[in-house]
């Protein structure tokens, strides 16, 4: 089976527990910026990835296989506008290239909760550097650790949605253009409710990050359930996406020996 992961910080605790789990030696796992998730999914070269839910409308059938997923219920850390200037003087918006799903999340919380339209500009590497007066930059991934030291305007995307909405946000769910058979989606989810369970011992092994607490940002900034109010939230921002046409999303949870469909 091939899995296509995010190779952010914020995924370790999947790979942890599929590491940990039987499956292992059946999968063959990438490593991958949210992006190309999203591409490997598209181009069928992943048979199930972590991708940015703005790929959804993009994808002809689009099946949520776990009931876990990178989310936010308040603060994520790791998604933020930063700039120089309040949010309501910025002419400018550089875009980070490597999630889909934050890049359409900044101008919808721009236009409909700040009421602002700044000039998005498609970033590049380095871009981080260029951000300044009255140009901001969308962040997202460990590079945005530490850089609230380095802007007085720190705009959290998962905080600021939750304040608009009331409802938690997705950034990234495991989801397949086609049913898997159901053993594997089972033992698939043990592996990932496992890994969640190791965070304690999870920490222990993994570098540490000066001021960063990563059990905190584990347990309190992300996410992991992707439960009704989830539901909730993805649904309300797939709404605002632009659609090609109607995408079948079927969400299929993991229920005891088996799972059901939504």
């Amino acid at each position: 089976m091939r899995l296509s992961v995010v190779s952010y910080l914020n995924t370790k605790p999947f790979i942890y527990g599929i590491f940990r789990s039987p499956l292992s030696d059946q999968i063959e796992l990438s490593l991958d910026i949210p992006s190309m998730c999203a591409q490997k999914l598209l181009r069928e070269e992943a048979d199930l990835a972590l991708t940015p839910v703005a790929v959804i409308p993009d994808l002809p059938e689009a099946h949520l296989l776990s009931n876990f997923c990178i989310g936010a219920t308040g603060a994520v850390r790791t998604v933020c506008i930063f700039s120089e200037k309040p949010i309501v003087s910025i002419r400018r918006l550089f875009l980070d290239f490597h999630s889909r799903t934050s890049v359409a999340l900044a101008p919808i919380l721009c236009r409909e909760y700040w009421g602002v339209e700044p000039e998005l500009l498609p970033a590049y590497d380095g871009y981080e550097q260029h951000i300044g007066g009255d140009t901001a930059g969308l962040v997202i991934g460990d590079r945005a650790i530490g850089m609230e030291k380095r802007f007085p305007y720190v705009y959290d995307l998962g905080q600021a949605w939750n304040n608009w909405t009331g409802l938690p946000f997705v950034f990234a769910a495991w989801v397949s253009t086609r049913p898997l058979p159901p053993d594997f989606v089972r033992r698939f989810n043990e592996a990932l409710a496992d890994g969640i369970a190791q965070i304690p011992q999870l920490v222990k092994i993994l570098p540490t990050i000066p001021d960063f607490d990563l059990e905190v940002y584990f347990r309190h900034h992300i996410s992991y359930e992707l439960n009704e109010a989830k539901w909730q939230g993805l649904q309300r921002f797939l709404s605002y996406l632009p659609t090609q046409g109607r995408t079948l999303l079927m969400r299929e949870r993991f229920e005891g020996s088996g799972t059901r469909t939504v």
